[in-house]
């Protein structure tokens, strides 16, 4: 779970414009902080298979909005899974 002080952080960050909290480049960012963070939990809780399967569905969704945003503009596409670190 991502308190609120981080979220409030990273849709600064990756806003549009001054009251943008729910964009496809803001929901990347969230999804991908909650990815890491559930990666991470599951370096200890390997059996937690409820949870593994909430990260899955995170993933697809995240799936999803680049899809959308590469769709849109592939320049900032590129931008974002470079800032956010996605792919290697």
């Amino acid at each position: 779970m991502i308190d609120q002080d981080k979220k409030n952080t990273i849709v600064k960050e990756y806003q549009v414009h001054d009251k943008d909290t729910g964009s496809s480049k803001v929901q990347v960012a969230i999804l991908t902080e909650r990815i890491n963070e559930l990666t991470e939990h599951f370096k200890g809780h390997k059996k937690d298979h409820h949870s593994r399967r909430g990260l899955l569905k995170m993933v697809g969704k995240r799936r999803r909005h680049l899809d959308y945003i590469k769709e849109r503009s592939f320049d900032e596409y590129q931008s974002l899974i470079q800032k956010l670190g996605i792919r290697k």
